[in-house]
Formats: structure tokens, sequence, C-alpha cells
């Protein structure tokens, strides 16, 4: 099976050793992706809602770069700073997933650059 990587410049650079997407069959994994806005680099300012926004915008362009969308997803991997703000993420998240909602887990962690939120999805092609 070969694998496509896939890169855009709508959505931020990867800050390491890593690929914005890889399409593999009928998957495209999607890496995390922390609220930064791509036009600055920098984390976009307010607090979970709108970092929540950022990071699948995020999403939304490394899976149109790839040929599919956000109602193709099958499954997210959500980490959170703090499990207190999950009412607060879920607001947000809820307006970018209406339909089959996908399979999903949502863990505390420390993330990259002091980010409030990192969101990874693999989606169908």
């Amino acid at each position: 099976m070969e694998k496509t990587i896939i890169f855009t410049e709508k959505a931020p650079k990867p800050i390491g050793p890593y690929s914005q997407a890889v399409i593999a069959g009928p998957f495209v994994f999607v890496s995390g992706q922390i609220p930064i806005d791509p036009s600055t680099g920098q984390i976009v300012p307010g607090g979970i809602k709108e970092q929540t926004r950022r990071a699948l915008e995020n999403v939304k362009e490394i899976l149109s770069a790839a040929g599919t969308d956000l109602s193709k997803v099958v499954y997210v991997l959500v980490y959170l700073k703090d499990l207190s703000l999950f009412g607060e993420f879920n607001e947000v998240y809820s307006e970018y997933f209406t339909e089959a909602k996908p399979a999903r887990v949502t863990v505390q962690a420390e993330i990259p650059r002091g980010a409030l939120v990192e969101i990874s999805v693999i989606a169908l092609r």
C-alpha cells in the first residue's frame, strides 16, 4: 500500500518531524492540530472556544487538501490541557460535527506551546 503526504499552506506548518496528514489506503490520518493561526504562526488569542475553533479549522483545511472533509471523519482524538474545559470545548466541537458524529477519545494532557487543545482525526477519503 502506498502512502501520500499532505501539506497545505492553509494550515500551520509542522513544528516537528511529521506531516500534516498522510493518506494510506482509504484513510486520511491528520496529525494533532493545535490552535496556531497559519498566517501568523502564533496561538490564537482567547480561551478554549477560540482555540477549539482554530484547531478544527486547521483540521478542516488539511482534510480539504487531502480531498475529503469533516463529514468523512470516523475517529477523533482530543487532548485538553484541563478537563474542566470539556463543556466549553463540546459547545464548539458540536458545531463542526452535526450529523453522524465520529468516535472520539478525550484526555487531559500537556500540549505544545501552551495550547489548551490539540485535535487529531482519521477520515475516509
